[in-house]
């Protein structure tokens, strides 16, 4: 080809395997949602859909390390890498859209602007603030208070961007060559990542316990639990895919010219610290 070559990679049942697997899954969770069953379907999809990723990503590593990839492919990867985070942006852009929603028109709605007279009417003890320790509903009861910002979210914060800092570091030592020093930083990365997650647990877990933030806790409870809960399950995933890149750089793989995945792992966990920023600022802050 006058533009050169382009890898083009053998059959594989990976794509249907990885659709079935997401199918159970969702399935699984449907059915637990709507008849409070269906628990193990949803653990049978969930442990393929890790089994799938596992042996597709040891494919693809393998074509990787056997020279298979060039330049062309490598930018296709990157444009793949740059929607799929664009994808992601959008994908907690609706969920602050939602809260700034209901922060800026729903709340005052409810508390009678453009409508005089009609909250007074519905809700005669409703206060209009946010949080919204007072839902309109009686039937719902708002949590009691609020996490403090500055205890375990804060903690959180200063973690978060220690990681990034620590893994700019282990970027920039692999792109020199010093594959000690980049094995060393990323595993401190792998740690905060780590804290991350167990201090979040315990966040959870005052926040159910001892300041009635749980799901049916009005708005509140259902935006902070969206909000920071699918933040969490990118840090779970991020962190899994930083210790993968770990144990690629202890066997040897990547080198200072040829390591997007690196790469790319780094571009994710940067994007999720970025989300978790506008997270304390929006949610626990302000």
């Amino acid at each position: 080809m006058s533009g050169g070559s382009y890898f083009v990679p053998a059959n594989s049942r990976w794509p249907i395997l990885g659709s079935l697997a997401l199918g159970a899954m969702m399935a699984g969770i449907g059915i637990k949602l709507v008849y409070n069953t269906g628990a193990p379907l949803l653990v049978i999809g969930l442990l393929s859909v890790i089994c799938v990723m596992g042996f597709w990503f040891r494919d693809v590593i393998h074509e990787s390390m056997g020279g298979l990839y060039d330049a062309q492919m490598d930018r296709s990867f990157r444009w793949g890498m740059g929607w799929f985070i664009f994808s992601e942006v959008m994908f907690f852009a609706a969920f602050f859209g939602a809260l700034f929603y209901v922060r800026t028109f729903t709340i005052p709605w409810l508390g009678g602007e453009g409508a005089e007279g009609v909250s007074a009417l519905l809700w005669p003890e409703f206060v209009p603030q946010w949080p919204l320790l007072n839902p309109p509903d009686a039937s719902v009861a708002g949590p009691s208070s609020v996490l403090s910002p500055w205890q375990l979210p804060l903690v959180n914060t200063l973690i978060l961007v220690t990681s990034s800092i620590t893994l700019t570091v282990a970027h920039e030592a692999l792109k020199l060559g010093y594959r000690q020093t980049c094995r060393n930083w990323l595993a401190g990365t792998v740690l905060l990542g780590i804290c991350f997650i167990l201090i979040q647990g315990v966040e959870y877990y005052e926040a159910y316990h001892h300041y009635g933030i749980t799901l049916e806790a009005g708005i509140f409870g259902a935006t902070f639990f969206i909000l920071t809960g699918f933040h969490g399950l990118h840090v779970i995933i991020g962190t899994l895919i930083l210790a993968s890149m770990l144990v690629r750089i202890i066997k040897g793989h990547f080198a200072s010219d040829h390591h997007f995945g690196f790469e790319a792992s780094c571009w994710y966990w940067h994007f999720v610290d970025v989300v978790w920023v506008g997270l304390f600022i929006f949610v626990y802050v302000f």
